[in-house]
């Protein structure tokens, strides 16, 4: 088990570290305490040659004392109002406690349009590897003052998961209130046993997660090992381990046996194909023949327009898309060559008829293989 944790993290250096809110709060205020440990051992981790990238939580929670609120909020407005509030004493307290150690700290705040959207995608890159090279700590957070539905990440755990490509990082890890996974709820099984090692996020790990969320955080267990698989994908091991607990990120980096590690996927997605895999919302779909499904996934090929069956949606050129077998299974997501309404008229056709049927050739796939990522 230790020869295997090692071999996985022997040559990590760039880390995305995501702390939820139950483990930088108490009782629902800042724990001014865990603060000062969290600047302590990541400013040790450092001087040894790491580097991370943090993406906290705590903004609501932070500025729920401030407004009087006894209880979370309900409404969006409200929450916002929090995040507003709370995101300035969130920031203030890591200022302080990294100024301690001479570490300057830069707040980076992202909502999901910004890594859907490619230039926006690609500016925020620019600006890690800037605050990076300049040894300056990224302090990563969604933009919760402005989010609403369709701009949200949904949790932290999915941000600090697309930071993964975006960042190019080695290791996500991930601190909660608990030790890791367990094969129940140790809330509220005393039974419950801690599973070290997870080689792939299947139906039968979700099966047994814990899905309890804690009073201040937005995520779950469930949430942590949808993270998990994304990084997974990428080709990044992820760690979930218990951030109450001292040194534990430098246990992990060491390799400890500490938390539940999640091991990379092989064939990995590259930086664009994890984009689109997991970044971009799909405005539509393509139903694709058996063959056409075969030849993605076994060969690698482009998408011609002569494996499309049907076509569901409006979209235009460029937008991405999901690739769908004919029983409505995603198999893929990609970036279209033509519209809905010009594919709609050349499937089923061989890719020589386009110039007859539309009047012009844009190329003779609908979407090239270099824009097109298997899930």
């Amino acid at each position: 088990m230790e020869n295997i944790r090692r071999t996985n993290l022997e040559h990590v250096k760039l880390v995305v570290v995501k702390i939820g809110s139950a483990v930088l709060t108490d009782k629902g205020h800042l724990n001014a305490s865990f603060f000062t440990r969290f600047a302590g051992e990541i400013a040790e981790l450092r001087r040894q040659g790491y580097r991370f990238i943090v993406v906290t939580s705590g903004a609501v929670a932070a500025g729920l004392e401030a407004l009087g609120f006894t209880a979370p909020p309900l409404t969006i407005p409200e929450k916002q109002a929090c995040a507003a509030v709370g995101q300035l004493r969130l920031m203030r307290q890591y200022e302080q406690e990294f100024a301690l150690h001479d570490q300057l700290v830069a707040q980076v705040l992202l909502t999901s349009d910004d890594i859907r959207n490619r230039r926006r995608y690609l500016n925020a890159r620019n600006t890690l590897r800037a605050l990076l090279s300049a040894e300056i700590l990224p302090l990563v957070n969604e933009n919760d003052t402005v989010v609403v539905r369709e701009i949200k990440f949904g949790d932290n755990d999915n941000l600090a998961a697309l930071l993964t490509s975006l960042a190019e990082v080695d290791l996500l890890l991930l601190l909660t209130d608990l030790d890791g996974v367990y094969d129940c709820d140790p809330k509220a099984d005393g039974g419950a046993s801690l599973i070290p090692l997870i080689a792939e996020v299947d139906d039968e790990v979700t099966a047994f997660a814990c899905v309890s969320k804690s009073t201040v955080g937005t995520g779950g267990m469930l949430s942590k090992l949808e993270a998990a698989r994304k990084a997974a994908a990428y080709g990044i091991p992820t760690v979930i381990a218990n951030g109450q607990r001292p040194e534990v990120m430098a246990r992990v980096l060491a390799g400890e046996i500490e938390g539940t590690l999640f091991l990379p996927r092989a064939n990995r997605l590259n930086c664009r194909q994890h984009w689109l895999a997991f970044a971009v919302n799909p405005c539509g779909s393509l139903y694709l023949a058996g063959g056409a499904v075969k030849a993605l996934v076994e060969r690698g090929t482009s998408l011609l327009p002569a494996g499309i069956s049907r076509v569901e949606g409006d979209f235009g050129v460029g937008e991405p898309v999901s690739c769908r077998d004919l029983e409505g299974v995603e198999i893929a997501r990609g970036l279209v060559t033509y519209s809905s309404l010009d594919i709609e008229k050349i499937a089923g056709l061989h890719s020589r008829e386009i110039v007859a049927c539309l009047g012009y050739d844009a190329g003779a796939d609908v979407i090239h293989r270099d824009n097109l990522a298997l899930l």
